[in-house]
């Protein structure tokens, strides 16, 4: 157990034969007794901050725990979020293709649909244009006939019908 500076301060010595001087030593000990309560004052201060700087020694290794957990978990969200991105990103490019797929598939379908009706309507105008073609060469070959020159010489004997009795109005 150490000692104390009542311990140094109560302290009574044996008197011997030639001895030492008393006041000196009483002087010496009341020197002693207060530089060893110096010495216990810093010391309890010390370990007073050596405690209090564990403390938060402590604290702060708890802090640094929790955030190098907090880290991780941040790491392992990110590495989550990031795999979810790429699956949706995946999921959207298929999506995608299959929706350019059904376009083109579609524009296709309706490019050969007109491109047959485009073609049908060359037959029927073809077929129009033949059947017009012949209505207007019948026409010419009528205009173009004998008859018309038979119909120019004929002339109509119109003395006849002018003794004709018609009732009057």
């Amino acid at each position: 157990m150490p000692i104390s500076p009542i311990d140094i301060h109560n302290k009574e010595f044996n008197r011997g034969f030639r001895g030492y001087n008393e006041d000196e030593v009483n002087e010496f000990l009341e020197q002693l007794m207060e530089d060893y309560k110096l010495v216990l004052t810093d010391k309890k201060e010390v370990e007073d901050r050596l405690a209090s700087t564990n403390i938060r020694l402590g604290h702060y290794n708890s802090m640094e725990e929790t955030l190098q957990k907090s880290i991780v978990v941040a790491q392992e969200a990110a590495e989550e979020v990031r795999r979810n991105s790429q699956k949706e990103a995946k999921l959207i490019v298929k999506e995608a293709e299959k929706n350019a797929d059904r376009i083109v598939n579609e524009a296709l379908s309706k490019a050969r649909r007109i491109a047959m009706e485009i073609e049908e309507l060359k037959k029927q105008s073809k077929v129009f244009r033949n059947r017009f073609k012949m209505i207007v060469e019948a026409q010419l070959d009528l205009i173009e006939s004998d008859d018309w020159d038979h119909l120019m010489e004929y002339e109509a004997d119109t003395t006849e019908l002018e003794h004709l009795n018609l009732p009057q109005e």
